[in-house]
């Protein structure tokens, strides 16, 4: 007895009880004169539904969160294979309807981001509702954050960055300074938390890298000054985006400002821990791991396919035991490769893998997307949208023209920098995961960020460079249409 009652208070000490509400899924009888005749009525949503005889007994767990879970894994004692059906439908809906929207935008020439989170909100919750298991779901989908990540590293060159240093440095990390300074004071004015505030700075601070280059490259523009700058730029607040995701749990957290400055200063010193390690392995040991792998894989890429997506996860997961975060640690994997003579090889590598699951992420992020929220709030959002390209735009420019850059230059960077970028989607779910931003702020942060990609490749940058031809007729026409 009392061996049960110190175990008893063991449990209490070290565990968390959760309520947990468990679900049986019956099926009902049939109506026995519509089954003879096969009269049965039909209803659309049948095809996505995979209950059949041998699903009577499939259990649901809902948690505390309103976290929905389905244990189709069925006690058995002999060792047996397990399958998910429900999520595997789930998957096939989710990849089809994102190709779906993604062929769709992009034969009118509009972002394929877009048409995923379209794609996205119509089978979610909020539309059509042909998903049935969110939370794994949106599980699968959080590979395409590291995923994303990791491509984004690989693609970092410092030699790039060095060009418009200064600029690009000092400018991109001013720029950043200026809205979280003042995202923060308007979130204490209103009587909102100085935390939620600094990060819809950091949020709004981002632009989009791939949008703005293959903007550039279209028009053979990334090669003259102000496509230098904003290139540069763009290079700055991706690399800025790694050590954003490791202040979000700072932000994220209730304590005080002493406990906070405390928590950030251990923060920082794990990362200079990490990425010290990570440095000394870059020289040391990557570019000898990578040519093993070539060696052993001389008649496929499938080994050193592999090798490179393990190296991912497992600095992702050395971060997330850290304390950091899991995209902090995919990053920085991407960077320790581009060093190498291997770089170009894994990104072609990994670049296909990257691509299916960060078509699924963006999907996912739709799906919590509401056709009404949108739709009842659209006056709102094209407001937002509005503010954020002006303000962006203004900022911009400003700090471009402080380093000495003509008017012209400053203005056409503003410009291209003007959106908020796919990358905001990923700090926006961290966030959302911390608790950081919540309820109607983040569908408004997140239906703001897929109108701005819109706005921004609707044509807005050729117009605002017409509109600066008229006001410097001194300018040639080429000029601007380098934009």
């Amino acid at each position: 007895m009392e061996a049960a009652s110190t175990a008893v208070l063991l449990i209490n000490k070290w565990a968390e009880l959760e309520t947990v509400a468990k679900i049986t899924h019956e099926k009902g009888k049939k109506n026995e004169s519509q089954a003879a005749n096969g009269t049965s009525s039909f209803h659309f949503n049948d095809v996505f539904s995979l209950e059949n005889e041998g699903s009577d007994d499939m259990t649901t767990l809902i948690d505390k969160k309103d976290n929905v879970f389905v244990m189709s894994n069925k006690k058995s004692k002999y060792p047996v294979l397990q399958v998910d059906l429900r999520l595997i439908s789930d998957l096939v809906v989710v990849v089809v309807s994102a190709a779906i929207g993604g062929i769709i935008f992009s034969c009118i020439g509009q972002p394929v981001i877009v048409g995923y989170l379209l794609a996205g909100s119509i089978i979610g919750p909020g539309g059509l509702n042909f998903i049935s298991e969110m939370v794994q779901v949106e599980t699968v989908a959080q590979f395409g954050v590291v995923f994303l990540l990791f491509a984004l590293g690989l693609e970092f060159s410092l030699t790039k960055l060095k060009v418009v240093g200064p600029v690009a440095v000092l400018g991109g990390l001013l720029q950043i300074a200026i809205l979280m300074f003042l995202c923060g004071i308007t979130a204490m004015l209103c009587g909102a938390k100085l935390s939620e505030g600094i990060f819809v700075g950091c949020f709004l601070s981002m632009s989009s890298t791939a949008v703005v280059v293959k903007f550039l490259v279209e028009r053979n523009s990334n090669n003259a000054l102000h496509g230098q700058v904003t290139i540069g730029t763009l290079i700055f607040q991706d690399c800025a985006v790694g050590l954003l995701f490791a202040l979000l749990p700072v932000l994220g957290g209730n304590s005080g400002i002493l406990q906070g400055m405390m928590s950030m200063g251990k923060l920082l010193l794990v990362l200079s821990i990490y990425l010290s390690v990570a440095s000394v392995l870059t020289w040391s040991f990557v570019p000898r791991f990578l040519k093993l792998m070539i060696q052993l894989s001389s008649q496929t890429n499938e080994l050193y396919q592999l090798a490179a997506v393990a190296f991912c996860l497992l600095s992702a997961w050395c971060t997330d035991k850290l304390g950091l975060s899991l995209e902090l640690g995919s990053f920085v994997a991407g960077v320790m490769i581009s060093t190498t003579d291997f770089a170009q090889r894994t990104l072609d590598q990994v670049e296909p893998i990257r691509n299916l699951f960060a078509a699924l992420f963006l999907s996912s992020i739709g799906m919590i997307i509401h056709v009404q929220f949108l739709w009842t709030h659209v006056d709102i959002l094209l407001a937002s949208v509005i503010l954020v390209v002006v303000v962006k735009t203004t900022f911009a420019a400003m700090v471009t023209k402080i380093f000495g850059y003509s008017a012209k230059t400053s203005f056409l960077v503003g410009v291209l920098l003007a959106q908020i970028g796919e990358f905001a989607f990923v700090l926006l779910s961290r966030a959302s995961n911390l608790h950081l931003v919540e309820g109607k702020m983040y569908l408004l942060l997140l239906g703001t960020t897929a109108l701005s990609l819109e706005f921004s490749c609707a044509g807005f940058p050729q117009k605002a460079a017409i509109r600066m031809r008229r006001k410097y007729p001194s300018l040639k026409l080429t000029d601007c249409c380098d934009l």
